[in-house]
């Protein structure tokens, strides 16, 4: 007769989905809290006060620059229970 292994035991998440949410949610509320923060003290530097286009481009990025850290919180997140 063969012994019950590990593989032969149901999955149980240790994280349920709610218990994800909560986490992911800190963690992208201090994401954007940081990323706000270091972009405007790097929006204070000299060379990008002085230049209306390196100001566009600057703002563009950084705007859409913090979804690329984002994404894996968020679908770790909606990950759903096993």
């Amino acid at each position: 007769m063969r012994k019950p292994g590990p593989d032969s035991e149901p999955h149980i998440s240790v994280m349920t989905i709610r218990t994800r949410k909560f986490f992911g949610t800190i963690a992208l509320l201090v994401l954007v809290v940081f990323w706000s923060l270091m972009g405007m003290t790097a929006a204070q530097t000299p060379w990008l006060a002085s230049s209306g286009l390196l100001q566009a481009i600057f703002y563009v990025v950084a705007g859409i620059g913090w979804v690329l850290p984002a994404m894996p919180i968020i679908s770790w997140m909606a990950r759903p229970d096993v």
